[in-house]
């Protein structure tokens, strides 16, 4: 139901007070006309608009009565022309309570211009003579006019209930997705904010715009909404943290590196990331429904911690693409990634291709020596380092897979000392 507004409460101008009188004989008359007013505005509202017939017959009922305490509020005006009233609140509070959220703003100002229409065919010729007929004239615009500016407050007040009711609601969402909370009561806050719960979702989180940050939001929301994708956006202290629905069901990441260039964000997430605040913007992997988005926001915010350790890392960067950097800062997710993006297919395909880069790289990447130091043709060593590639998506002539490559070959072996009972099992 809409809220109780006044001209007090929302600060609107009150009606100016006729220049001349209304007799008491024509006050009658337009009293005896208020239910006939009523119908005759219903009866235009349904000729002129179409949408307005195919409302429930309990709402056009509840327009009816909003029409008429209208009329009844202009008669008391003219009566007591020196005392303020509340144009629409006694109207709104008797309305159906689901009256408000059928009809939108605009539609109820397209009624309310009707009604006036109307008005201002049947209320002046009920006057005694010429000066009251230009008195009633006047006086149904100037109500007119006040009725459309209060029922556009009381709107106005109602979204701004509503838009504070959801931004706490979405941020209760991100702040479960962010600690883990993935319970039913996590996903129905998510459905009543217009989300599907079954849709694919990645995390960015990034820094807090700190230039009008209102705005950026807005402008990141209207960025999202051109690509075709759903947000759910949180802003904890500095910290942003977006929830992106993705197009394509499903949420694992295809097996090696795509054909699109390395290091490089699709073109519609790089554009979200201009509205985050300076700094890296990390993107987590892409998980296949809202319950599990808590592992994209875990890697997310394991790499935005990492992400100092890389200055020339792209914005925004995969999560993935830092594995290096959360290692080394004591990211176990990043250390099993390694070992089992790495260390296990090489060396379930042979020993030699785990020895063949071990060489390659601790070689100083050099051809020769690496084949000196095997005892091969340097042939077999392309070839071994192409099936490298192959298996693990990284190229170790790049300088950037190279270090992933190293990363991974350490992590491996601390694993193996590990599960030997000489090492911890974090690097």
């Amino acid at each position: 139901m809409l809220p109780d507004v006044s001209h007090a409460e929302v600060g609107a101008t009150p009606v100016r007070p006729v220049p001349t009188g209304v007799s008491t004989a024509t006050l009658r008359r337009l009293e005896l006309a208020a239910g006939g007013l009523a119908s005759a505005c219903l009866a235009a509202m349904e000729e002129r608009q179409p949408w307005f017939e195919r409302l429930p017959a309990d709402q056009r009922a509840g327009v009816l009565l909003v029409t008429q305490t209208g009329v009844s509020n202009f008669v008391a005006w003219l009566g007591e022309p020196s005392e303020t009233i509340r144009l629409t609140a006694e109207a709104f509070r008797i309305a159906p309570r689901d009256l408000a959220r059928r009809l939108s703003l605009r539609q109820t100002v397209d009624l309310v211009r009707i009604a006036t229409e109307v008005f201002e065919q049947r209320l002046p010729p009920l006057a005694a003579d010429e000066a009251e007929y230009r008195v009633l004239a006047e006086a149904v615009l100037r109500f007119g006019r006040e009725i459309a500016f209060a029922a556009a407050t009381v709107y106005a007040s109602a979204a701004e209930s509503r838009g504070a009711w959801d931004a706490r609601l979405e941020a209760l969402v991100v702040d479960g997705v962010v600690r883990g909370d993935a319970d039913d009561a996590l996903v129905s806050r998510a459905a009543a904010l217009g989300w599907d719960p079954a849709a694919a979702v990645r995390v960015l989180v990034g820094s807090a715009p700190v230039d009008n940050p209102p705005e950026r939001l807005g402008e990141l929301r209207r960025h999202a909404a051109r690509i075709g994708r759903s947000v759910l956006v949180g802003v904890q202290g500095s910290r942003l943290v977006v929830l992106l629905s993705e197009p394509r069901p499903g949420g694992e990441r295809p097996p090696g590196r795509p054909e699109a260039a390395p290091h490089s964000a699709p073109q519609p997430i790089g554009r979200l990331a201009e509205d985050f605040g300076p700094g890296p913007v990390v993107m987590g992997p892409v998980t296949a429904n809202l319950a599990g988005a808590h592992a994209s926001a875990r890697d997310a915010l394991a790499a935005l911690r990492a992400a100092p350790g890389w200055p020339e890392a792209p914005r925004p960067v995969d999560a993935e693409d830092l594995l290096p950097e959360r290692a080394m800062s004591g990211d176990p997710e990043a250390h099993r990634q390694l070992v089992e993006s790495v260390v296990v297919p090489l060396e379930d395909a042979g020993g030699e291709l785990l020895r063949t880069l071990a060489a390659y790289l601790e070689g100083g990447s050099a051809l020769e020596s690496c084949a000196r130091a095997l005892f091969v043709h340097p042939n077999t060593v392309r070839y071994r380092l192409r099936r490298v590639s192959d298996l693990t998506g990284r190229t170790p002539t790049d300088p950037r897979d190279a270090l992933v490559l190293r990363t991974a070959l350490v992590a491996g072996r601390l694993q193996a000392a590990a599960r030997s009972g000489e090492q911890p099992t974090t690097l």
